[in-house]
């Protein structure tokens, strides 16, 4: 817990919330308190601070009021933790707390540190330290009494004393530039404090600016006289004669600075001065030279160019535009301007007025000059810059409308502006050019990491540094964090802070360092959505993946798709989600290559699975006639949440809606329902949706089996992530079809590693006791086993999923289960025992009516006389399944089939129609891309005895063929 006085009267929890203190009055009396801790303050003196006025009659109870409602906030958020408690003793009221949790106290302590005779390097790092504590006026929001006014006085004192500090130790190190920035921005603001003008001109002189440094002692002077009616004093003459002595004559500031010494009358207006308002060179700055040299290109041989850095929290926007203005000192000759304009702040967002009146008094604009109203101050600011070559940077913009006063005129200088948003309003209407600010490659975090904590230290760990970046997701910030806790920590290796990072219940509040934290930078960024996209963002946090496009998205929020693409686009604008693009990596409408039938990994004959069937043939609800979605998969955008985005939307998912996670999993539900129906065509559905399951507003749909196989394959972990959900839910009904909807993937991609997933399934559906699924779930179970080689579990598997299929009384599960149970057999060499499970098969699948499983069992009866040596029979399955399948939807097995009944006439003496079915069989093959296929039914041709070419004219037996 930290209480804050230096700025906005606020108390800080440790998980970066401030505490809400109420009324100002009540923020006074905690600001009384502070000011003087321990220590026993009368109910006389807070009644005349919280009262500006005579008190009211009841000021006691008042009073006694607001003590009672701050006590019971801070117990609240267990302050008694920290060692803080709030007292009465008689009359009066103390506040008891380690002094160290007030940031006033820490202040004043770093800059006696500082000053207790330390080297110039230490007290720079010190008084820099200590002035950043400043968070802007001392004690805002309390009443303007007489005793906080004056607490306020003192403490402004205080900091101006901490800057003259700095400065003079910056000149002690000779770096006088830094000396003059630093006195620069005071002197403005505080334009009759004569010691601070007067170390300012040293500041200046000494940087080689005398002609700046005169002109500012003829400026202060005007201002004394026209305020003050007085004369410049001993501090500001003696620096105006060590000017003079430095060589430079005055007229380098003024024609008429000369007479000024013998004649204090009026004198011709000074010639504004450079300004040089841009913070330090980045510490620890490295890689990013595309998009430095993107900036150099965005503002090359433009008129009056904008250049637009955009970017997520902590992505080391301001790092890289600073850096570059560093870089590119000598293009403007004429100064550089920065402001941050804290679009993404705890404070409010810097009102226009302000960052144009900073901007005039450092153009040297005298502040009685200075316009009042915002157009004339626009209208000055431009004319002062159209003839010069400036940088203006603006850095931490909200929106479009925050940046376009601000712009310079003229065609020479160049805008440089920062912001978490896109600004497209900005590139639309002043031709702003982005440049997108994305994760540091793991090379310069790598680099990042050693500039703070030294090479050695990072080059001893390089797995660990590579790991650290990856957790860190390649953000400056969450590296400089993660830096500052192992530099605070030597003892610490980078492999222990990895492993605590990895993991996700703790890795935020890790990467949080005092008021600094990837949480905090979110949390701002959150905040400044529009209602419609911070509900959209708690929804994403019950995501079970890191990817999703609008129809999941919609189903997360329960808004229509459209709705959920409206939301999607605003953050990714705010860069909280990575939009992928209509053909991004993994996503459907760009199956990859991998996907494709004829070059997947698994048995060299695809066409051997048994589908899982359908639970309920002929029930008219076996598949639900779904609302589908009229967007090609292909056209339909993705998006990607990096993980610490995911993991904070996570920390805020308790307030999305509790039904998000249940419509999400019937989405996958249906959608898989969808795929496997254009992936697996002839196939019937392998379930029907549970009780209760909730029909989407819309399905995706597929145009083909690449595009179906493609949806599989990108969703592989965002579905296997849904069925740990399901489970650590309770929804087992969902947990087991989950899985189970995958199957076309799983047979396709056989041997990746599926048996942990499917044993899930399989202690789902015990679960809910569900025999047909435990069947189907097995039958697949045991060929997954089998083609990993664990013979003996897969058969285990496989000998009770036929029974268990009966038992539910699913007559096509228990043909699959067969089917499968025979292929293992006949390896084991039990053909018999094979064979006749094949014959069981095909009764039931004829008894189902179910054409798919009735041709398998057909191709698997024709291989099974093949192999002995029954051609007869082999024939007769072959012409049989084929006759089952004349769609295109069933190429796979038609091509086999229809290979099968050329061997087999070839074993029955016919070569010539033999070699017509093979040629057929190959050329079909080809046509749909089944390279196996045409392989197979290639190498069984080169078998055949040499004779002449089949007659193109001469129709192929059976005459069956695809259908167009």
């Amino acid at each position: 817990m930290e209480f804050r006085v230096l700025g906005t009267v606020t108390v800080a929890t440790e998980d970066g919330a401030f505490l809400a203190l109420g009324p100002a009055k009540r923020r006074s009396l905690l600001a009384m308190l502070l000011l003087r801790p321990n220590t026993a303050i009368s109910v006389e003196r807070l009644t005349e601070a919280l009262w500006d006025e005579e008190p009211p009659q009841h000021s006691r109870t008042v009073l006694q009021g607001h003590v009672s409602r701050l006590r019971a906030l801070l117990a609240e958020h267990d302050a008694d933790a920290y060692g803080i408690e709030l007292v009465t003793q008689g009359s009066a009221y103390v506040l008891r707390l380690p002094e160290t949790l007030i940031d006033a106290h820490r202040f004043e302590e770093l800059v006696a540190l500082a000053r207790g005779g330390r080297a110039p390097g230490d007290a720079v790092l010190m008084l820099r330290e200590a002035l950043a504590l400043w968070q802007g006026p001392a004690l805002t929001g309390t009443v303007p009494s007489p005793p906080l006014q004056g607490a306020v006085h003192t403490l402004e004192e205080l900091r101006l004393a901490a800057v003259e500090a700095l400065a003079e130790a910056y000149g002690q190190l000779g770096e006088y530039g830094r000396a003059a920035a630093v006195l620069r921005t005071e002197a403005v603001a505080h334009p009759l404090r004569e010691p601070l003008s007067a170390a300012l001109m040293l500041a200046l002189s000494r940087s080689g600016r005398q002609s700046d440094a005169l002109e500012w002692f003829h400026r202060t002077r005007r201002l004394l006289a026209d305020e003050l009616g007085v004369d410049p004093g001993p501090a500001l003459s003696e620096a105006y004669a060590v000017v003079l002595r430095a060589g430079v004559p005055a007229t380098t500031a003024d024609p008429s600075a000369a007479a000024a010494e013998s004649d204090p009358g009026p004198e011709p207006e000074p010639a504004f001065a450079v300004p040089e308002l841009l913070p330090r060179r980045p510490r620890g700055f490295s890689g990013r030279q595309a998009e430095l040299a993107a900036l150099g290109r965005a503002t090359a041989g433009q008129y009056g160019a904008i250049a637009l850095v955009t970017g997520g929290a902590g992505v080391g926007k301001t790092a890289l535009a600073v850096q570059w203005a560093h870089e590119r000192q000598s293009d403007f000759p004429d100064g550089r301007l920065f402001a941050d304009l804290c679009g993404y702040s705890d404070t409010p967002a810097r009102q226009v007025t302000v960052v144009l009146r900073e901007f005039l008094l450092a153009l040297g604009v005298p502040v009685q000059r200075v316009p009042e109203t915002e157009a004339g101050m626009g209208a000055l600011y431009r004319s002062l810059t159209a003839d010069r070559r400036i940088l203006v940077v603006l850095d931490n913009a909200r929106d479009s409308e925050q940046v376009r006063p601000l712009l310079p005129g003229g065609d020479h200088s160049v805008t440089l502006v920062t912001s978490r948003d896109r600004l497209g309003g900005l590139v639309a209407s002043d031709a702003a050019r982005p440049v997108r600010l994305d994760e540091l490659p793991a090379a310069d975090c790598t680099a990042l990491l050693a500039a703070v904590l030294g090479e050695d230290r990072v080059a001893a760990e390089p797995g660990a540094a590579a790991r650290l970046a990856e957790l860190c997701d390649g953000l400056p910030l969450a590296l400089r964090v993660t830096a500052a806790r192992l530099a605070a920590r030597p003892q610490w290796t980078l492999a222990a802070l990895a492993d605590e990072l990895a993991d996700e219940q703790r890795r935020l509040s890790l990467l949080r360092v005092e008021d600094t934290g990837v949480a905090a930078a979110l949390r701002l960024t959150v905040q400044q959505l529009p209602e419609q996209a911070r509900r959209m963002f708690r929804a994403l946090g019950l995501h079970t993946g890191s990817e999703l496009d609008r129809y999941s998205a919609a189903a997360l929020a329960g808004c229509t798709p459209d709705q959920a693409a409206a939301a999607l686009e605003r953050l990714a604008a705010a860069h909280l989600v990575v939009e992928s693009g209509p053909h991004g990596p993994g996503r459907p409408g760009s199956a990859p290559a991998s996907v494709h039938p004829g070059s997947l990994p698994g048995p060299a004959d695809p066409g051997a699975y048994a589908h899982l069937g359908s639970p309920h043939p002929g029930r008219a609800d076996a598949h639900p006639n779904l609302p589908l979605g009229s967007v090609h998969p292909g056209r339909a955008d993705a998006y990607t949440l990096h993980d610490l985005v995911r993991l904070y939307a996570r920390a805020l998912a308790p307030e999305a809606d509790p039904d998000g996670l249940t419509r999400l999993l019937d989405h996958y539900l249906h959608t898989g329902l969808v795929a496997t129906a254009t992936a697996e065509p002839g196939s019937q559905p392998c379930f029907a949706p549970p009780p209760g399951a909730r029909r989407p507003a819309a399905v995706r749909e597929f145009e083909d089996r690449q595009a179906a196989l493609a949806w599989y394959e990108a969703e592989r972990a965002t579905l296997r992530g849904a069925v740990a959900a399901a489970v650590g839910a309770g929804m087992h009904d969902r947990a087991w079809r989950l899985v189970l909807l995958q199957w076309p993937l799983i047979l396709w991609r056989v041997r990746d590693g599926w048996v942990p997933l499917l044993e899930q399934a399989l202690e789902s559906a015990e679960l809910e006791q569900e025999l047909d699924a435990q069947s189907r779930t097995r039958a697949l179970l045991g060929w997954v086993l089998h083609e990993e080689g664990r013979f003996d579990e897969a058969l285990a598997q496989l000998e009770k999923a036929p029974d268990l299929a009966r038992r539910a009384g699913s007559v096509t599960s228990e043909a699959v289960a067969r089917i499968n149970l025979a292929l293992i057999l006949t390896q084991y060499g039990e053909v018999g025992r094979a064979g006749d499970l094949l014959d069981q098969a095909l009764t039931l699948a004829g008894r189902a009516r179910d054409r798919s499983t009735e041709m398998l069992a057909h191709q698997h009866l024709a291989r099974h006389f093949l192999s002995a040596g029954d051609h007869g029979l082999a024939l007769s399955h072959s012409r049989l399944g084929l006759e089952l399948g004349p769609s295109p939807e069933a190429i796979p097995r038609r091509v086999l089939l229809r290979t099968s009944y050329g061997e087999a006439l070839a074993g029955l003496g016919r070569p010539e129609e033999a070699r017509r079915q093979l040629v057929d069989a190959a050329r079909e093959a080809d046509e749909h891309g089944y390279e196996e296929g045409a392989a197979a039914a290639r190498a069984s041709l080169a078998q055949l005895p040499r004779g002449s070419a089949p007659d193109p004219a001469m129709p192929a037996q059976p005459p069956t063929r695809a259908a167009t």
